[in-house]
């Protein structure tokens, strides 16, 4: 045991945190060298390989859905978590527990002060830990196939190590404009580079600039693309079904689908596999249903221009189904994000409630009530200030508006996992510091 290392969960997660202290570290040369020095555990496990602007992780448990109806013992690997850690790394929907960290965190710490022995610029990021411990739990657990999400971009992200069965590209829109660019064409070119030689490709419904970017990278690589919008079309009958709520949900399990039936025929996914995987995923705080305190609330992480233009469909469909206005409690990262979201979140509410997530980089109330429209107020329209806790004080209360109203919780993702901690069984502590990234 190396002097200083950590032994304990509270350090281990001590020390994780001080690695996201170096910040996002794009690039895969680090994270090849650590694979390498663990004997290459990446190469254990097949795998398929999601990036995407959005819905990128509601497909990737909806092909862990289907491969486990399909008979196959599977590894999930996502990111950020909601509430807890070990949530970004799954083996049969079974996430890391605390013991498994910290008994990673002790086998990774020394191999990556191996790796960072020669050039301290080498040493791995807390994106690239997770990565790896992932891989191990893998081949450890002896899954037959896993699923891994990219965390960020694509073609410079640490998951892309990996040789998969299947690239998938779910959507492609304007979302980490600091680090991908800021034109479709630049981003569609970084998810690209996830695409390997040979392997084929699915994508999911995108602007036609990005889809030509990606087929011209896949043509140069050798590698087939299929693709949602050719194989069903402008029709949303056409879709599959999904017992997870919104339309967009059906875009994404028509990209499952493709997924599924793009893999080699030893994977033996038959139809009625896949129908039995996309009527149970278990995908929380995507246009997720619950109830609190007896009243409809939605919980929904839309967190960008792509995902406001699937909220402002999922609240006009919210409105006509209730027959009223609702309550909207949102939070959102950074005011290129919050401005489509505001926007819309004030045509369709009668009551805003602003939060501001415990992450560095979420909007302030001023940078949030900036953005509301002037004809918001005009229409009797109303703002709060309120905090995650004052509006969720216990597991079945929710404070926001009145007893007949239907409450959407919507923007961050990390707004999303603040409240399901509060809400959820036994309303575990979240450990929000280790989410961003």
């Amino acid at each position: 045991m190396t002097t200083g290392e950590p032994t304990d969960y509270a350090a281990v997660t001590d020390y994780l945190f001080g690695l996201k202290a170096h910040g996002v570290r794009f690039g895969i040369d680090r994270m090849a060298l650590l694979v390498a020095e663990l004997g290459h555990p990446e190469r254990a496990v097949p795998c398929i390989h999601v990036a995407g602007t959005n819905g990128k992780g509601s497909v990737a448990a909806m092909l862990d859905a289907i491969l486990h109806a399909a008979g196959w013992r599977t590894g999930l690997y996502t990111s950020p978590h909601l509430v807890k850690l070990g949530e970004r790394v799954q083996v049969e929907r079974r996430a890391l527990t605390e013991a498994e960290i910290v008994a990673y965190a002790r086998e990774l710490r020394p191999a990556a002060e191996r790796v960072a022995a020669e050039n301290p610029g080498d040493h791995p990021s807390f994106f690239e830990f997770m990565t790896a411990m992932a891989f191990l739990q893998f081949a450890r657990k002896q899954c037959e196939m896993s699923v891994i999400e990219v965390g960020l971009g694509g073609r410079l992200d640490a998951t892309n190590v990996v040789t998969p069965e299947v690239s998938v590209i779910t959507s492609i829109g304007l979302d980490h404009c600091e680090f991908l660019g800021n034109e479709l064409a630049q981003i569609a070119a970084e998810k690209a580079g996830i695409i390997k030689a040979g392997r084929p490709v699915v994508i999911g419904r995108m602007p036609a600039v990005a889809e030509a970017v990606i087929r011209g990278i896949a043509a140069e690589r050798g590698a087939r693309v299929t693709s949602v919008t050719a194989d069903y079309g402008d029709e949303l009958e056409r879709y599959p079904q999904t017992n997870l709520e919104g339309d967009y949900q059906r875009w994404n399990a028509a990209t499952a689908t493709l997924v599924a039936r793009a893999l080699p025929e030893k994977w033996r996914i038959s139809d009625q596999a896949i129908a039995q995987g996309l009527a149970h995923v278990d995908w929380p705080g995507r246009w997720q249903r619950v109830r609190i305190g007896g009243r409809i609330t939605m919980l929904d992480a839309s967190h960008n221009p792509e995902g406001a233009r699937v909220l402002d469909a999922n609240l006009t469909g919210l409105v006509a189904e209730t027959g009223r206005a609702p309550v909207v409690i949102t939070g959102v990262l950074g005011v290129a994000r919050a401005r489509p979201l505001i926007e819309t979140i004030c045509r369709h509410a009668k009551e805003v409630y602003f939060v501001v997530p415990n992450q560095a980089r979420a909007c302030s109330y001023e940078e949030l009530a900036a953005l509301v429209p002037a004809d918001f107020h005009a229409r009797g329209g109303r703002i709060v200030r309120g905090t995650v806790a004052g509006l969720f004080p216990d597991e079945g209360r929710c404070a926001a508006g009145g007893v007949d109203d239907v409450v959407v919780v919507t923007g961050s993702i990390y707004l999303l996992g603040e409240v399901l901690a509060r809400i959820g069984p036994g309303s575990a502590a979240g450990e929000g510091r280790l989410q961003d990234f």
